[in-house]
């Protein structure tokens, strides 16, 4: 086995891109605990300043955003939705993969299909209306039920399986005498565990940051995170230092999200480099 040693531009590199991606956060952090006029500054400030206890206190007591009941909201919509998502397109890509039956590959086409087109946006108009006739508007069920089900979950999971469960280990299951359920429960779910947490972080970043549609059925008293961190702004001015405390606010359940997922990817993929 050949070890790989990076040279100097791999390191230059690795660090200008860890600098690119690092900023945001830190200019983040670096407004959030500033004044609204060192924001507008110029030059602006490069180091965070004393008063972002002062600013998250003031995010929580806006009265006009709702922030914590906005991030309830948001974490709710996000893990019920994450949950169905993983769960139906495990089942489903199971079954494209592992299972024989008819019409399976018209139906995988049908899914992608819907990755194709953009169903959120050309179906802002029946949806909304569907709301109205089930009276949902202004509830979190209204946000929850377009996304419990997407086709890149199901066709992610569906060519993650092939690669990770070979047939003849669902064969030899059913010999054994195991039903399709436990099979899907026994032998696929551990086999695809990193592609699930995958899936898992995905949906629930995207969830997470969901503007539109939200904004569309919910009520400025009834939000998500993502219109409260808008409704910080001032009548006719921008708050700089509260929208920045509120977003550094808002991606802490993501950065703990992505801890507890990523560490089943890298044990999944660690697990599968020792069978290897």
């Amino acid at each position: 086995m050949t070890n790989w040693s990076p040279t100097l531009i791999t390191r230059v590199m690795l660090a200008v891109a860890i600098v690119l991606s690092a900023f945001p956060l830190y200019w983040m952090l670096v407004i959030a605990s500033r004044t609204n006029a060192d924001a507008v500054a110029v030059p602006p400030p490069f180091l965070p300043g004393g008063n972002l206890g002062q600013n998250i206190v003031a995010v929580l007591n806006n009265e006009d955003a709702h922030f914590l009941l906005g991030l309830t909201n948001s974490f709710i919509v996000a893990s019920v939705v994450t949950v169905s998502v993983v769960i139906i397109s495990t089942l489903a890509g199971f079954s494209f993969a592992s299972l024989t039956f008819k019409g399976r590959n018209v139906l995988l086409l049908l899914v992608l299909l819907t990755m194709a087109v953009p169903l959120q946006q050309m179906g802002v108009v029946p949806l909304y209306r569907l709301m109205v006739s089930l009276e949902w508007t202004g509830t979190l069920k209204a946000v929850i039920l377009p996304y419990l089900l997407n086709g890149f979950g199901v066709f992610l999971m569906a060519q993650y399986t092939r690669q990770a469960v070979p047939m003849e280990l669902v064969e030899a299951a059913r010999v054994d005498g195991a039903a399709t359920l436990r099979i899907w429960w026994n032998v696929v779910l551990p086999a695809v565990r990193p592609g699930m947490a995958v899936l898992g972080i995905n949906t629930f970043m995207l969830m997470w940051n969901d503007f539109m549609w939200p904004l569309i059925v919910l009520t400025p008293d009834n939000p998500t995170v993502q219109i409260a961190i808008t409704s910080l702004n001032a009548r006719f001015s921008t708050n700089y230092t509260l929208i920045f405390a509120g977003t550094a606010l808002s991606i802490i359940p993501l950065i703990a999200v992505f801890v507890a997922f990523g560490r089943q990817i890298v044990g999944g993929l660690m697990e599968g480099a020792v069978k290897a």
